[in-house]
């Protein structure tokens, strides 16, 4: 795993100014991955984009940590039902234009 793509826990927090701790919650409730290489924590770049959605969840709207795993499950099950209905339709298409 290359270190360009990871992000340091510390730093990420310092710039969002929030706690350390809120980041430990969301690994022990299994809502983010945190990889620890020399004694320091890091976050993989792809999950930075779920991670700064956790944190205005937490931070701005005041969610507490079981409704954001909460909001995070149905939309989940709301990406996965929209994937099978764009399924459906292609398979659908093809019987409405006769094969």
């Amino acid at each position: 795993m290359e270190t360009e793509y990871l992000i340091a826990i510390d730093e990420f927090c310092a710039s969002h100014n929030i706690e350390i701790s809120f980041i430990s919650s969301l690994q022990q409730s299994g809502l983010i991955e945190i990889t620890t290489i020399k004694e320091s924590d890091f976050i993989e770049a792809d999950q930075l984009q779920q991670l700064e959605k956790f944190v205005r969840l937490y931070y701005e709207l005041d969610i507490n940590l079981e409704g954001i795993e909460t909001i995070n499950y149905l939309l989940q099950r709301i990406g996965s039902m929209q994937d099978e209905i764009t399924t459906l339709r292609n398979k659908l298409r093809i019987y409405e234009t006769g094969f």
